[in-house]
């Protein structure tokens, strides 16, 4: 299938063209480093619950639910409602206690100022690493997307969608970002709902897609135990990593930040169960296509001419606005917790002018990664191994007042890393029944509650 300008491919033109067009537009207030990482902490509830919400409502979330779902039934869902869980949790017992940390503008601002600025540094290079790693799978299903849908070859695909995205991260930062999420959001949220309710229509009604061989797996070919340890790996796995940490930081009062984080947990319970039902749908019309285009597929078969065009517009957004958030947080903290620190950048314009390089750089990092599976799904559960194991127990027990002593951070970090390292390399638990990311976690929390060292480290 060629690509060809017919009424959806104008659409989609359209879209990519506006979608540059107003990150270019906000990208003309960045004038300091404040503005390019947290957007002068102007926003209010409903941008951070839009720009929440786009950044987690990725392809790995959409697409890559949809294929997982296809394959295996609707317990993938509820493994993602573990993700849900933790964002309402995080909006209790974590957004109210970010006013501690206030002038902070990224993760290795809130690591240094708790265990010292060598773990700022640290915390700097793990948040590169999980954020491309997060960002390509976005690229991934981008370019599955594109070739499906409008017949560009996923190669082209990735790269087009990476451009953009690249481009107007690079130059404006959390401004840029945060004026396209509301772009991306209002499409999204009109454009999938279309994509299930016409799909439910066309498969026969739900009483015909919940009678699918792959609607309930739970207890016959997918044990219980398994389910729990994909909950907790979606619990674990995306909790405070950098732009959703960003997201906490860039509220223009506390209140606004803690209503904005729990209508977005809120919203995706329901958001997930959509998206899960439409890979049924995609089974119930079509049981033999390539699962990795469930969602895709629905589109082009039940979608008519010019709402086809806005469906793929949503689907779009829901990669650009993930990947943007990660490609920004990503340059943040590679030029605020890597570069700053080790070259002494004393000027701010330079600063701001690294941070706009190294998002370039994360961006290219991400696209390269794209290519490294064929599961979108599967990249975000790799990328969860440079993140949670060793950064996410001493930044919640910081976050809450819970401070142990630098040396007790690095000997706990250096065992969770390790710790995954073995499940992974040496264990098929790890990838049959609890990932390895679960392990280091516990290893991790383990040490870092219970060891008492007897000296302190000198200059952590």
């Amino acid at each position: 299938m060629g690509f060809s300008f017919n009424i959806d491919n104008i659409i989609i033109a359209l879209y990519f063209l506006t979608v540059l067009s107003v990150g270019l537009w906000a990208s003309r207030s960045v004038k300091t480093l404040d503005d390019y990482a947290t957007g002068n902490r102007s926003y209010n509830s409903f941008f951070i619950f839009a720009t929440l919400s786009s950044s987690f409502i990725g392809g790995g979330f959409t697409s890559g639910l949809a294929e997982k779902v296809y394959r295996m039934g609707l317990f993938y869902v509820i493994g993602l409602w573990g993700f849900s869980v933790k964002e309402i949790l995080i909006a209790k017992y974590i957004a109210p206690r970010m006013t501690n940390f206030k002038d902070a503008i990224s993760v290795g601002d809130i690591m240094g100022r708790l265990y010292g600025e060598n773990s700022r540094i640290f915390t700097g290079i793990a948040s590169v690493l999980v954020c491309a790693g997060i960002a390509g799978a976005q690229f991934g299903a981008f370019g599955y997307m594109m070739n499906v849908l409008v017949g560009i070859p996923q190669f082209w695909g990735i790269l087009i969608g990476a451009s953009i995205v690249i481009v107007y991260s690079s130059l404006g930062g959390m401004k840029a970002v945060v004026a396209n999420d509301m772009l991306h959001f209002c499409v999204l949220i009109v454009a999938l709902p279309l994509v299930f309710l016409l799909g439910l229509n066309q498969a026969g009604g739900m009483e015909a897609i919940l009678s699918t061989p792959n609607f309930d797996t739970i207890g016959r070919d997918i044990p219980w135990y398994a389910l729990l340890g994909l909950f907790l790996s979606f619990f674990f796995g995306e909790t405070l990593v950098p732009p959703y940490v960003q997201r906490l930081l860039i509220g223009r009062d506390n209140r606004s930040t803690v209503q904005g984080t729990l209508w977005s947990g809120l919203l995706s319970f329901p958001f997930f169960l959509m998206i899960g039902l439409i890979g049924l749908i995609a089974h119930k019309l079509s049981p033999e296509i390539n699962p990795n285009l469930a969602l895709p597929h629905v589109i082009m078969t039940v979608m008519p001419v010019g709402l086809k065009g806005l469906a793929i517009a949503g689907m779009i957004a829901v990669v650009m606005s993930s990947a943007d958030s990660f490609l920004n947080a990503a340059g943040i903290a590679a030029s605020h917790d890597v570069i700053k620190p080790l070259k002494s950048i004393t000027e701010k314009h330079q600063e701001l002018i690294v941070s706009r390089l190294t998002t370039l750089t994360v961006g290219i990092m991400g696209a390269a990664f794209a290519a490294s599976t064929e599961s979108v799904l599967d990249i975000l559960l790799y990328a969860y191994n440079f993140w949670t194991p060793f950064i996410l127990v001493p930044l919640v027990a910081g976050i809450i007042g819970y401070v142990r002593p630098a040396q007790v951070f690095w000997v706990s970090s250096i065992a969770g890393i390790l710790a995954v390292f073995v499940m992974n390399q040496f264990s098929s638990v790890a990838t049959s029944t609890f990932d390895g990311t679960l392990v280091g976690i516990v290893v991790n929390a383990l040490i870092f509650f219970t060891y008492r060292p007897k000296k302190q480290l000198v200059g952590a």
